[in-house]
C-alpha cells in the first residue's frame, strides 16, 4: 500500500492558484466521495483551508493529481508546478507537522487541528476512509495534543485571525474610536470578533448570509446583525473590514468600495480579505482611500510571531520526528503481514495433515508411543525442510549475506 498526499499551500503557490484548487465546503463530500468511486485512490481525506489544499490518499500520485486537475477543469500541465507529491514516509511527517500548526502560516495556529478533524469527518462519513487513513490521522491527532502538551507553541493565541487584529491594531493604534464590519459568520470570523472585542472597538456589526448564525456569534459582542444585501448601507460609516466566507465569488467589489469612500469624504478605509477564494476584489487595492491586504499580505506579521515560537518549535520538530519513525515501524511492518500468515497458515497446514496421519495409526491399532515419535520427527522434518534448503543453497553460493540474515531469522548460534 502507498500513502500519498498531494498539495499546494501559501508557501508553493499564490492565492490566485490556491483559490482555483480551493474546494468549498458544499461541494467537498461529493469530491472526496467521487475520487475513491472513481478508483483515483483506494482511500482519502482532503483537507482545504484559506492557505492549503491537500488530499491525503492511499494510491498512486499520478492518478491524484489527474483526477484533482479534472474536478476543477483545469490542465494538468497549468497546475503541477505548484505541487508537492510526498510518498509514505513524507505524508506521515507531514500530517503530523500540519496538524501541530508547524507547517502553517501562523507557526502553531491551534485552528488547523480543528480542520483536520473535520477533513477526516467528512471523508469518513462518505465511506472515503479505512483502516489506514484512520490510523494514520488518529495518531495525527495524539501527535498534536502531546506538543500542545509538552512545548510551548501554543502558548500564544496567535492564528491568522490574531494576526489580522494585530494589522488593525498596528495601522490605527487604538481601536476604541474604530468602527468595524466582519463578513462571515464562520469560525475565524468567531475568532476575530472575540480578539476586537476585547479591543474595546467602538462599534460592531457582523454580515453573513443568514442571521441566525450571525446572531449566534455577534450577541456576546453587542454586535449589529444585518444581512450581505445591506452592506453597501453600512459600508460608508466603517473604517475596518474583515472579511471570511466561503463565497465562491466576491461579496465587495470595487464599486461599491468607492461610492462608501466618496461618501465618507476619502476618509480611509482598511480591508483585510483572509478569505480564498477572495471576497474582496483585488481592483479595491487600486483606490487611494482603500487599505487592501489579503491573506498573503499577513506574512511579516507572522515572521515576527514565527521568531517567538522557534524554540518551542524545535521541540516540537523532534517530538514528530520521534513518532514518525515510530508510525513508520508499523507501517512497513504492514507489507511483511502478508507473508507471515501465509507461513503460519502453512505450518499450521502440515501440522494438521501430520496429525491427521498419526490419529489414523493409533485408530488402527498401533502403537502410541511410536506413533508419537515419528509424529515429531516428521513433523519436524518437514517444518525445517525449506530452511534447511535455503541454508543449503546459500552456502553453496558463497552468499553471506543471506546466511547471515537466515541465521539471525533462524537464532542460530555462531558457534554452531
Amino acid at each position: 500500500m502507498q500513502l500519498t498526499a498531494i498539495g499546494l499551500n501559501h508557501q508553493t503557490a499564490p492565492i490566485s492558484i490556491r483559490e482555483r484548487l480551493a474546494f468549498a465546503a458544499q461541494v467537498l463530500p461529493e469530491a472526496v466521495k467521487q475520487i475513491v468511486q472513481k478508483d483515483a485512490a483506494r482511500e482519502a481525506v482532503i483537507l482545504s483551508t484559506c492557505n492549503r489544499t491537500e488530499l491525503y490518499c492511499v494510491g498512486q500520485s499520478s492518478d491524484i493529481v489527474g483526477w484533482l486537475a479534472d474536478f476543477h477543469r483545469l490542465p494538468e500541465n497549468d497546475i503541477r508546478p505548484y505541487l508537492y507529491t510526498l510518498d509514505s514516509d513524507e505524508t506521515i511527517r507531514h500530517a503530523f507537522r500540519v496538524s501541530c500548526g508547524l507547517d502553517s502560516m501562523v507557526l502553531g495556529e491551534p485552528q488547523i487541528l480543528g480542520q483536520v478533524k473535520q477533513a477526516l469527518s467528512t471523508a469518513s462519513k462518505q465511506g472515503a476512509v479505512k483502516g489506514l487513513l484512520n490510523r494514520l490521522f488518529q495518531r495525527t491527532f495524539s501527535v498534536a495534543k502531546r506538543v500542545r502538551t509538552e512545548t510551548e507553541i501554543g502558548a500564544c493565541g496567535v492564528s491568522v485571525a490574531y494576526v489580522a487584529v494585530t494589522l488593525a491594531r498596528q495601522i490605527f493604534g487604538d481601536l476604541s474610536q474604530v468602527k468595524v464590519l466582519l463578513i462571515g459568520a464562520g469560525e475565524t470570523i468567531e475568532l476575530v470578533g472575540q480578539h476586537l472585542y476585547g479591543q474595546s472597538v467602538a462599534k460592531m456589526t457582523v454580515a453573513n448570509r443568514t442571521l441566525q448564525r450571525a446572531q449566534a456569534i455577534a450577541g456576546s459582542w453587542q454586535a449589529d446583525v444585518i444581512t450581505l444585501n445591506e452592506i453597501p448601507q453600512v459600508l460608508p460609516d466603517v473604517d475596518l473590514v474583515i472579511s471570511s466566507t466561503a463565497s465562491p465569488l466576491p461579496i465587495l467589489g470595487k464599486g461599491m468600495v468607492e461610492r462608501a469612500l466618496k461618501q465618507r469624504r476619502n476618509k480611509p478605509m482598511l480591508l483585510i480579505d483572509i478569505a480564498v477564494p477572495r471576497d474582496i476584489e483585488e481592483e479595491v487595492g487600486e483606490l487611494s482611500d482603500a487599505y487592501l491586504y489579503t491573506v498573503d499580505d499577513l506574512q511579516t506579521i507572522v515572521a515576527e510571531n514565527q521568531r517567538h515560537r522557534e524554540q518551542a518549535a524545535r521541540q516540537a520538530e523532534q517530538i514528530v520526528q520521534d513518532e514518525r519513525e515510530q508510525f513508520m515501524d508499523w507501517f512497513r511492518s504492514l507489507s511483511s503481514q502478508t507473508q507471515v500468515r501465509h507461513y503460519r497458515q502453512q505450518a499450521d497446514t502440515i501440522r494438521q495433515e501430520q496429525l491427521a496421519a498419526a490419529l489414523r495409526k493409533i485408530e488402527q491399532g498401533e502403537d502410541a508411543a511410536s506413533v508419537l515419535t515419528e509424529l515429531s520427527e516428521r513433523l519436524t522434518n518437514k517444518l525445517i525442510h525449506a530452511p534447511t534448503e535455503a541454508l543449503k543453497q546459500a552456502g553453496e553460493a558463497g552468499d553471506q549475506t543471506a546466511l547471515l540474515l537466515l541465521s539471525q531469522a533462524l537464532r542460530l548460534d555462531d558457534k554452531n
